[in-house]
Parts: structure tokens; C-alpha cells; sequence
């Protein structure tokens, strides 16, 4: 740890006391959520900053501190408008936290799938392509490639002005630029969302990110979740039905019955196909991100997507979307 602090201590990040984390957040009075490792409270700095200080749960001691290791050494290290800033940390025996910018509207999740919460479908496609900004920063321009391994809604943050900001980085792991591929040492991801070649003993790279990049794509399409067992097939998993209505030709159809207006059907046709690109099952057959970000944008062509689905024509048609992906 020592040696940890000590090269981290060359980046951006600031070390705070314990006793500074505790006034700024007036004792940890306002509990803004829990994730998987800790919980969230609001602070605010001496200057007026708000920030959002994550407690780490000490339960956990290895894989917390393997978290908190993983979120320094990674997010510490960039700037960028589309990434959370990392204020800084606190690691004592006492508490061992991270602080970060606070973000007014909460997760990306909470605006997708609260029926009460209604948002122009613009607004949806300007949120794409600020994360796959974000997404495409970590993987090309960074000194060294920072695979997150946890693209979901629920670590898509957005400002007062919904502006998005990837964050959440317990999972993410720094790559040399000459390394193609990741020896995993661990399980990473959220069922859903990862790429299938992390269930597996196939080699792991940055196409993980571009595999639940694109599942997120499909949510902001439906403003739904991918799986609900509760509809029929095929309409219980949301990204094989886009590509059985884009495979018909009947791709205006789902987007209608998504509520998408006529003047962004282009937009949406769009990022229907640039999310079947991105599930491919093959990650080489996935884009980069920075191409993914132009085709969001319209910037590029895009051609007709192959079945990202094959692999699963001859399992049975009652396997659970869980398992088949």
C-alpha cells in the first residue's frame, strides 16, 4: 500500500484525513445510495463543491481494498468532461473512501425505468454519445487502455443539466497499449450486460466494454430493461426482438412502438444498428468506440449488421436470456 500511495501521490487525486471527510459531510448525515462495496453520502466542500463520498465497506477488506486500488489507480489518472472526476480518497484504519464530483440526477437507470420520469428521446441519444465519448477516452486515448468491465445505466451518471458521466471504476483494470489481450484473475461485470466471452475461457479485451455498451443501447431504444419475463416472446428480450424486426425490415415498426416520433427515427434506426454491431458475439467483429461515437453521430456509414443471435439458433427456445448470452 505504501508503494501505492506513493506513485498514485504523482497523479490528481487528493489525500484527505478521516476528520475532513467527516466534517464536509457533517458526520455522513445525508445517505445518498449503496452500491456494491459501500455506501454513498453527500459532502460538501469548505469552497461550497458538493461531492459524493463512498464509504467503503470494511466487511470486505480484500476486495474493497482491491476496489479502492482499482478506482484510484484508474479514474485518478483522467480528465475527461465525460468521465466523474475523482476528488480524492481517505485510507486509514478508521475509513477508507473515495470522493468524488456530485451528480444532481442520480444514475442513468433511474431516468430509463421510472415510468414516472419522461425525457425527450433527443436528450436519450445526446446521453449515447456523451458515454461512448467517455467509454471511447478510456480505450484510445489514455496513456494506458482502461478497461471498465461494468458499462450498465446504473454507472452512467448525469449532472443538473443530464449531461453523462461514466463512473464506478471497482472493476476496471489499467492495459498496456501492446497488450491485446487480459488475463483474468476473477469473474468482472453485471449478467446482462457482459460480454459472454467473460463467462468463458476466451481471451478478454477492451470489446468487453463495446458488448455491454451496446445492451445499454437497446435500454435507451425501449426505455426498458433488456429481459422481462413477463412478455412474450420475442418481445422478453429486447435485443434479439430488434434484430428479428431489423432482419423483417420492420425496424420503424418497434421504433413506433417505442414511442420514437418520426424526426428521430434516423437517429434511432441508427443507434438500433450501431447496438447490434456492438453485441456481436465475436469481439473482433465489435467496433472501437471512437467509431461507434461517429456512427452514433452520423458521421459514417453503416453497413447492415450480421445476427449477432447465431450462436443461439440451435439452443432450445426455452433457455432464459441470462444463461443464453
Amino acid at each position: 500500500m505504501k508503494r501505492f500511495f506513493s506513485d498514485i501521490a504523482k497523479e490528481k487525486p487528493i489525500m484527505f484525513s478521516a476528520q475532513e471527510l467527516s466534517g464536509c459531510s457533517q458526520n455522513y448525515k445525508t445517505r445518498l445510495g449503496s452500491g456494491g462495496f459501500g455506501i454513498v453520502y453527500k459532502g460538501q466542500f469548505p469552497n461550497g463543491v458538493p461531492v459524493a463520498i463512498k464509504v467503503l465497506d470494511k466487511a470486505s477488506d480484500e476486495q474493497a481494498k482491491e476496489q479502492f486500488m482499482a478506482e484510484v489507480s484508474t479514474i485518478g489518472r483522467t480528465y475527461h468532461v465525460n468521465l466523474v472526476r475523482l476528488y480524492g480518497f481517505c485510507f486509514d484504519s478508521t475509513v477508507q473512501a473515495l470522493v468524488y464530483e456530485y451528480m444532481d440526477k442520480g444514475s442513468l437507470d433511474g431516468l430509463l425505468f421510472n415510468k414516472n420520469q419522461r425525457i425527450d428521446w433527443e436528450k436519450l441519444h445526446e446521453i449515447a454519445i456523451g458515454t461512448a465519448k467517455g467509454i471511447a477516452y478510456l480505450h484510445e486515448e489514455c496513456q494506458q487502455r482502461i478497461i471498465h468491465y461494468d458499462i450498465k445505466p446504473g454507472n452512467i451518471l448525469l449532472d443538473a443539466e443530464l449531461f453523462p458521466k461514466v463512473a464506478d471504476f471497482g472493476l476496471a483494470k489499467l492495459s498496456n497499449r501492446d497488450s491485446t489481450h487480459i488475463t483474468m484473475t476473477n469473474y468482472r461485470g453485471t449478467p446482462g450486460y457482459a460480454a459472454p466471452e467473460l463467462y468463458m475461457l476466451y481471451p478478454v479485451t477492451h470489446k468487453c466494454d463495446v458488448y455491454s455498451f451496446g445492451m445499454l443501447l437497446f435500454e435507451i431504444l425501449g426505455r426498458r430493461k433488456n429481459h422481462n419475463p413477463n412478455l412474450r416472446e420475442p418481445e422478453d428480450w429486447l435485443p434479439r426482438w430488434t434484430w428479428e424486426m431489423f432482419e423483417q425490415g420492420k425496424l420503424s415498426e418497434l421504433l413506433q412502438h417505442f414511442g420514437i416520433e418520426e424526426n428521430n427515427k434516423e437517429k434511432a434506426e441508427r443507434m438500433s444498428m450501431v447496438a447490434l454491431w456492438c453485441v456481436q458475439y465475436f469481439p473482433d467483429s465489435r467496433p472501437l468506440m471512437s467509431n461507434v461515437v461517429k456512427m452514433l453521430e452520423g458521421g459514417t456509414e453503416i453497413k447492415p449488421p450480421p445476427n449477432p443471435f447465431q450462436h443461439l439458433v440451435s439452443a432450445t427456445r426455452n433457455l432464459t436470456p441470462s444463461i443464453s448470452y
